[in-house]
């Protein structure tokens, strides 16, 4: 049955670059995916526009915040007239601009253990993790280990301002990523991962190798951490550190490429 109008065409007519890409075999499985991302800011906001323009059948959404202008360096829905909405909603809008035929399942909510299992279905093909905060990561993380769902997270995108050190690598594998790194610790502690060193964890991460870029209080930037706690410790939008979209965009669309390719190799 074709649903297409001269407005939205055909899913195939939308999409058929996709098809000539992963052929024509791939195409249901395309269709009838389901993937989630957490974290719809400066990596999941480009890693959702990434797969929406794959034409993924089905996106669950999940963020609490609102736009606000100071998002305009690294998140696609942020510009004049969108400040102060939900970050989910404006994409979601935007999604179905981009493909008609993908039902998107917007969730203005934090990702918490309370919430986890409202929010992560056991049906979901893949999450991709690009929330900021370093607990929730780590509850998510294991939490869809435990439940056999799909997942890859992501390191810190702040403080860098070169796409070809970005990596794909095993959470145990990965390097030059404080955030990394102590979630590593946490879950190797917490939730009985590997302990020993350089064992794979089963979990994908995408990550930059490139040495951070610190402000200081006068404006200036230099490659040393601070010593004092002048230092910025995370990325947000009044302060912590700098971040730009080639970066934070690269990260976001390897995460969707390793997902995509992951889920069509594995037909279960």
């Amino acid at each position: 049955m074709n649903n297409s109008t001269p407005e939205t065409g055909s899913y195939d007519h939308r999409f058929s670059g996709i098809r000539r890409l992963y052929g024509v075999q791939q195409i249901p499985r395309i269709q009838n995916a389901h993937f989630a991302i957490i974290g719809i800011g400066g990596v999941g906001s480009w890693a959702a526009e990434s797969l929406a323009r794959t034409g993924i059948g089905t996106l669950t959404l999940i963020d609490w915040d609102d736009i606000c202008l100071s998002n305009t360096n690294r998140q696609i829905h942020a510009h004049t007239g969108t400040a102060g909405q939900p970050k989910v909603d404006q994409l979601a809008q935007r999604i179905h601009l981009i493909n008609p035929h993908c039902t998107v399942h917007a969730q203005q909510a934090f990702y918490t253990p309370q919430t986890a299992h409202e929010l992560i279905s056991p049906n979901l093909h893949y999450v991709l993790d690009a929330i900021d905060n370093k607990n929730a990561k780590i509850h998510l993380i294991n939490h869809c280990r435990n439940q056999q769902i799909p997942i890859i997270t992501c390191g810190g995108a702040g403080g860098r301002i070169d796409p070809t050190q970005i990596r794909t690598a095993d959470l145990g594998q990965s390097n030059h990523d404080p955030l990394l790194t102590q979630i590593r610790k946490q879950l190797r502690k917490d939730f009985s991962l590997p302990k020993e060193k350089k064992v794979h964890f089963g979990i994908p991460c995408v990550y930059s190798a490139e040495p951070m870029r610190y402000p200081d209080n006068q404006g200036n930037i230099c490659t040393q951490k601070p010593t004092t706690d002048d230092g910025p410790r995370q990325l947000d939008c009044a302060a912590g550190f700098g971040s730009i979209t080639h970066l934070t965009g690269s990260i976001g669309f390897a995460m969707a490429a390793h997902a995509l390719n992951d889920y069509l190799a594995n037909p279960s």
